[in-house]
């Protein structure tokens, strides 16, 4: 069951209770201060609504999410100030179809399949003129082979590559061109 206005929990709290799937969606604190406090008492075993005719007992669990900053502006661009691990977090999602769980603290993302993925933003390498850090070269590329260990396949996005198609084919690198290569959807 899907309520996109959850309201007071109600439809949600009923699906619950009868043991169907559900999932739930809530703008604003709201979700905090009513929602969830409601869910948190149906799975203690409230007694109310359909309790009775289903024989509720209390039970169960749900997963709470809230929303991270917008990664796209209203015309599909990057958001100005989109911080690393937020487009970090983007980035590995679209590459890999799974949450992001790294540490954001270094431009290789993590390792998915026999592929590493890189990140070149923001100055994560500490330099943070116009394309200082975001552009791949030969040099850096070799540090980032070696400072994650990595010397496998790897899909790198960046602000451009000074690497030819034929050195990245060679040297086993995908690139990808922030922001244009960058999924908005």
């Amino acid at each position: 069951m899907l309520d996109s206005f959850l309201g007071s929990g109600t439809t949600a709290a009923v699906a619950h209770k009868m043991g169907r799937r559900w999932i739930g969606i809530e703008m604003g604190e709201h979700a905090v201060t009513h929602c969830k406090p409601r869910l948190d008492k149906v799975i203690a075993g409230e007694q109310g609504g359909v309790s009775e005719a289903v024989g509720w007992a209390g039970g169960g669990g749900y997963r709470f999410y809230r929303l991270g900053a917008a990664v796209f502006d209203s015309e599909g661009h990057i958001a100005d100030g989109i911080a690393f691990r937020t487009l970090a977090a983007h980035v590995w999602f679209s590459e890999t179809g799974t949450p992001f769980i790294g540490t954001a603290d270094t431009p290789v993302l993590g390792v998915h399949d026999g592929i590493a993925y890189a990140l070149l933003y923001n100055g994560i390498l500490g330099d943070r003129s116009v394309s200082g850090g975001n552009v791949l070269t030969a040099a850096l590329l070799a540090r980032l082979r070696e400072e994650s260990g990595w010397h496998g396949p790897i899909t790198v996005y960046g602000e451009w590559s000074k690497l030819g198609a034929a050195r990245l084919a060679e040297a086993g690198v995908t690139f990808k061109q922030t922001p244009y290569d960058v999924r908005a959807r």
